[in-house]
């Protein structure tokens, strides 16, 4: 089977509108630039964004965000896009907040074949309303169902032409678990390399997960939110 794409055009063509699309990254970092850039250029609509966050204004899934091309967000956190937080109050979006690591592990949960699991994050919050609680060992549990996408766009350092990933450091972040929950994964890459090139025991995602791989181009590598110290003091 052969995997490799040209582009992210080419990668994305057969994405329909209203896909459950899940986005790998952590704020800006490790995300599918790419991927997201064709997106916006497709038009595509009525999209369900998976995503730890949502990026911000202007960069991002903030671009989708923009074009009204997102009808829902199932994210842990929003807090640095204020368009979406502005269009989430007038009812434009709706929002799917998650506990961080409640969010990870549906994903994981997916990819592993689990419909579901129990975690005492939530309870007694607006995050249990509607699902079934139950004692073990004396704690209340929340049951929390696994989170299966369409489609998912993930972002690597390098990748082989099998689908065989490698990401960066704090740039892996949610990326392997959204590519495993997801029943089509799209890998983008900064360097594609023949099958074989790369080291068995580096290797963070096996191809196995992948469907479509390219290498990508341009990529801006932006830090969502830079705080230095004030010079005056």
């Amino acid at each position: 089977m052969n995997k490799v794409v040209k582009n992210a055009k080419n990668a994305i063509q057969d994405i329909p509108d209203g896909s459950v699309i899940g986005l790998g990254g952590f704020g800006l970092c490790g995300i599918p630039e790419n991927c997201i850039t064709a997106l916006v250029e497709k038009g595509i609509k009525n999209l369900t964004c998976v995503s730890n966050d949502a990026g911000v204004d202007d960069f991002g899934i903030g671009l989708l965000i923009q074009k009204k091309q997102v009808k829902k967000m199932i994210s842990s956190y929003i807090g640095e896009n204020k368009l979406l937080e502005s269009l989430v109050l007038s009812g434009e979006i709706e929002i799917e907040l998650t506990p961080q690591g409640t969010l990870a592990e549906k994903l994981r949960a997916a990819g592993a074949g689990i419909v579901g699991f129990y975690t005492p994050t939530g309870v007694g919050t607006v995050v249990a309303q509607g699902k079934d609680v139950r004692e073990f060992e004396g704690r209340q549990y929340v049951l929390e169902m696994s989170l299966r996408t369409d489609f998912a766009m993930v972002k690597a350092w390098k990748g082989d032409t099998v689908g065989n990933l490698i990401f960066r450091k704090t740039a892996r972040n949610f990326n392997p678990m959204i590519a495993t929950a997801a029943r089509i994964t799209i890998a983008e890459v900064e360097e594609l390399v023949p099958e074989g090139a790369l080291d068995p025991d580096s290797i963070h995602l096996p191809g196995i997960y992948v469907k479509r791989i390219f290498q990508g181009e341009n990529y801006e590598k932006r830090i969502g939110k830079r705080t230095v110290r004030d010079e005056t003091h």
